[in-house]
């Protein structure tokens, strides 16, 4: 079992290999397709996103929230959704933004992988269906943007502590779990 905190820099990730077990605490943002596409957008035009993804997480989610009176936000669950769904915008979001973990459910595409590789990635599998688990790892929203996309599709900022646990599934060497386990 490993610990990693946020931000991660390209030299946390040379130790980890394909099913080693991680928990990860610090900040990570969720997005999803519409999130993707977006994030796309910005930097087909150049402009600044209004999170930062250098040295940071994307968590696969589209996740369960609740509006708190005083304008703060809690999340209910927050379970991973199928990560392929993402495939044809990751490459060009790891590279364009250095991020450096994903987490999700299912893999990711051998392009994907590719970029994993080319420039220090990693897939971190979660379990479906453990969305309660994973809210209960969430300490604190820290900001959302682009509710016009919708809740679930939203970027939501988040405070994690322990986050997990989470399987490298595809390492930033190229090793894939799923395709060793075919």
């Amino acid at each position: 079992m490993k610990k990693i905190t946020t931000p991660i820099k390209k030299e946390d990730l040379e130790d980890l290999d394909v099913g080693d077990t991680i928990y990860l605490s610090g900040e990570i943002v969720t997005a999803r397709d519409k999130a993707h596409k977006r994030i796309i957008e910005y930097a087909n035009v150049g402009e600044q996103l209004p999170f930062t993804l250098d040295g940071g997480v994307i968590y696969h989610t589209g996740p369960l929230t609740r509006k708190n009176p005083d304008d703060s936000w809690n999340i209910l669950s927050a379970g991973p959704t199928t990560s392929a769904r993402m495939n044809d915008f990751t490459p060009r979001v790891i590279e364009e933004y250095k991020v450096r973990a994903i987490i999700g459910k299912g893999g990711m595409s051998d392009e994907v992988v590719k970029a994993m590789e080319d420039f220090g990635c990693v897939y971190l599998a979660y379990t479906g269906g453990a969305g309660a688990l994973a809210a209960d790892k969430i300490k604190k929203v820290l900001g959302v943007y682009w509710l016009d996309l919708s809740a679930p599709e939203a970027v939501w900022q988040l405070q994690v502590g322990d986050f997990g646990p989470l399987i490298v599934a595809i390492d930033s060497h190229g090793g894939n779990l799923y395709k060793r386990g075919r």
